[in-house]
Formats: structure tokens, sequence, C-alpha cells
């Protein structure tokens, strides 16, 4: 007898709905699998990519800087001392006591703005300068400071390119580098006021000195003069910036005693 092939019935009532609730539960499980997974990979990569970011910074795509192959070379020193002025001078307030004897020569003083020294300053080593009794009071000249005209002669501190111009006027030429006297100025180069020379280092006051002592001389009347002999005092009316030439260093036209300090005329 042959059995014929049936189908087998679907599952119907309490069955199916198990098999139903069976499949959602690992519907579920899936879905809670996954999430947890990404969580999981979000979090490792951020431990790995903060330590890189804290360590790094901002800059850490700049390029980065070369390692120093040696010492660093030291900058120039800069001259302290200003080339360009704007020209204008303030005058030194106020008058001194006569000093010397005779009929005195009225002089001022003048500060070019922005040299860093004040008129009241310079005019006081000047007077200073003026009355010493190694200056040319003991020659008989007698000086008193005014200001206001008429002036005998005016000192006037300037910076170099202001004492070129102001001696260009006499037909002098002073290079940016040393001072003059010509009509009634005497320019004082504020480079010299500052710098000194060599053979004055470290001595502002006794080079100031020089200058002064030198360029008055000339509003006298002096001429230069030269080197009387090795190991003796240079005359202040010789040009010590350009060398010694055997003299020592002085600023004064005569000595403590009264002696005038001077060597053969230099035409």
């Amino acid at each position: 007898m042959t059995r014929s092939r049936t189908n087998r019935p679907a599952a119907t009532g309490p069955r199916r709905r198990a098999a139903v609730s069976r499949l959602a539960v690992l519907l579920v499980l899936a879905v809670c699998a996954v999430g947890l997974y990404a969580v999981t990979a979000g979090r490792n990569a951020g431990e790995r990519t903060a330590p890189a970011a804290a360590q790094h910074g901002p800059a850490a795509s700049a390029v980065p800087s070369p390692a120093p192959t040696g010492k660093a070379k030291p900058k120039p020193a800069r001259s302290q001392v200003p080339e360009h002025g704007d020209g204008r001078f303030t005058e030194a307030p106020g008058t001194s006591r006569t000093i010397g004897h005779g009929t005195p020569l009225r002089y001022g003083v003048e500060v070019e703005d922005g040299t860093g020294f004040s008129a009241a300053s310079v005019a006081a080593e000047v007077d200073r300068i003026l009355a010493d009794k190694r200056g040319w009071t003991t020659a008989g000249a007698a000086f008193r400071r005014v200001d206001s005209p008429p002036y005998d002669f005016l000192v006037r501190l300037a910076t170099p390119d202001t004492t070129d111009a102001l001696c260009a006027e006499y037909g002098l030429d002073t290079g940016g580098e040393v001072n003059c006297s010509g009509g009634k100025d005497v320019v004082v180069n504020l480079k010299r006021w500052v710098l000194l020379s060599p053979y004055y280092k470290g001595r502002p006051a006794e080079y100031r000195a020089l200058i002064i002592n030198h360029e008055v001389g000339h509003r006298l009347g002096r001429g230069h003069r030269g080197c009387p002999g090795p190991g003796r005092p240079a005359p202040a009316m010789m040009q010590q910036i350009k060398g010694l030439h055997g003299c020592t260093a002085n600023a004064w036209p005569y000595d403590r005693h009264g002696h005038a300090i001077t060597g053969p005329a230099v035409p």
C-alpha cells in the first residue's frame, strides 16, 4: 500500500506564541550587544588619542624649531649717543657769580633737545671748569654766565649732525666727531662729551674740562700747541684727540702752582 506524503501542519496556539517570544528576546540581545560594542570601541579610541593631544597641544602640526648648534652671537653694543637732533636748544636759566678779575666775559650755555642732558647740569659743569684755579682765570680772564644776550661766547652742546652743521657755518669740518669754536659759538659735540677719548677713559670730568678749556682758549685768542717733550703734560691747547705724541694727558692751561702748561706753536 502506497503511503501518500502530506505537509506538516504549522504550529498554532501556545506553541506559536512561545516561538515569537524567543525570537523577540534574541533580537533585543543582539541590539544590546551591538550598542555595547560601539560604546566600548569609542571609549577605547578616546583613550588612545587623548594622550597624544595632551602632549602636542594645538601646535602639534607646526614645524619644530631647529636645535641650537652653538652659542648665540653677542649683539654689538650700540652707542648711547644720538646722531641726529632737531636743532632746537634750551638755555640754562639764571646767572653765575663773576669769577676772575676784571671785566667778565658773558657766556651762555645751551643744550640741544633730545641729548639726554639738561641745560642746568651742563651749565653747572661749565661753571665749575671755568672757575678752577688751573683754568684761564690764572691768565687774567674773568667770566660770568648769563641767560640772555649779549654774549661774548655761547657754549652749545649738540648732537654730531647738528655740530657739523653749526661748525660748517664757519668753514670748519668736524666730521661728526670733534668740537669747534667759531664766531661766538663754542660747539661741544655730544659724542665727545659722552664717549670722551681713549686717553681719558673713565675720566669724564677731566676730559670735559679739556673740551671747555681748549675751545674757550680759542675764544681768548689762543692757538694750537704741540707736545713740549716726552713725559711732560700735554697743553690744553694741544689737539689731544689726535694723539699725545709722547706727552701725558692734561686738561688744564696751568698747573696747581700757577705755571703755564704750553708747548711749541702749531701752524
